[in-house]
């Protein structure tokens, strides 16, 4: 009699983890196309962003529900318990999706947020805000901002009819691009000895678990290419534990204003042995 009872608490169980499956089963690929929709450009609907939450929510009450009927039922009841290994696989799979895109999401909120803090106070007073500190050091910091100014109205030594023509079109190209490795130790000291710069470019410990520096361009390069180029060298030179963010600068104004809390939320969600570019 007790048996038949057990039998029957056991097949209700087992029961509530099947509609606990099937539901994950049917929202996962709707809650990773609803995450999908959030990015630092776009304007997602705050409507959008609370059922994101809210389904994100539900989602983990599911597999909670999941993991505290599992262990009752490997423990108590083991004896009338037959387990599912593909199913039960399925379901650790959609744990680890839903925590990624979660966290991802929150990620991009984040950035969105030091965006709009960088635009409200670059709005104030109407004036310029103060110059974005890249680098630690001060020359670093000084020869940056110069090479900037310099390469934005360099005055080549073309004839009086050419000059005009050649100027315009060097301040066009002229772009820079910041870069930041961030990681351990060991890795970091590994780049600094591979990596090789030109004259213009600039290259600073930032702190023992970051490396920064600045690339100077002589014509517009495509910001794709550079992150493809960083990708190969990375992978090339083994530096699979390090996270890479890329920066465009195309003006001085994009030096301007603070953006360490943007470039720190953005690197989070960077994943070891990636670049990333983030437009400023």
């Amino acid at each position: 009699m007790e048996q038949d009872r057990n039998l029957r608490y056991v097949k209700s169980l087992e029961k509530t983890i099947q509609n606990n499956y099937l539901y994950l089963k049917g929202t996962i690929d709707e809650f990773q196309d609803m995450c999908r929709m959030v990015t630092p450009e776009r304007n997602v609907p705050t409507a959008i962003l609370s059922d994101i939450r809210e389904m994100y929510k539900e989602i983990r009450n599911r597999l909670t529900e999941v993991r505290a009927i599992e262990q009752l039922l490997h423990g108590k009841y083991r004896q009338y318990y037959h387990r599912d290994s593909l199913r039960d696989k399925e379901i650790m799979e959609f744990g680890f999706i839903t925590k990624n895109c979660y966290s991802k999401f929150e990620y991009t909120i984040m950035q969105k947020e030091a965006i709009k803090r960088l635009k409200e106070d670059s709005s104030k007073g109407g004036s310029p805000s103060k110059a974005f500190q890249w680098f630690r050091f001060k020359e670093n910091q000084i020869a940056l901002t110069k090479n900037l100014r310099t390469l934005m109205d360099l005055d080549y030594e073309t004839t009086p009819e050419k000059a005009g023509q050649e100027r315009r079109e060097v301040a066009e190209n002229r772009t820079f691009t910041l870069f930041l490795f961030s990681g351990d130790s060991f890795s970091l000291d590994h780049l600094q000895s591979q990596i090789q710069l030109r004259e213009h470019d600039i290259i600073e410990r930032y702190g023992p678990e970051e490396v920064r520096g600045v690339l100077t361009h002589l014509k517009k390069v495509d910001p794709l290419e550079m992150q493809k180029k960083f990708q190969q060298f990375m992978e090339s030179k083994g530096l699979t534990k390090l996270k890479c963010l890329l920066l465009p600068i195309h003006s001085p104004k994009d030096l301007e204003g603070e953006r360490s809390d943007l470039v720190k939320t953005t690197l989070q969600g960077v994943n070891e042995g990636k670049a990333k570019i983030l437009s400023i």
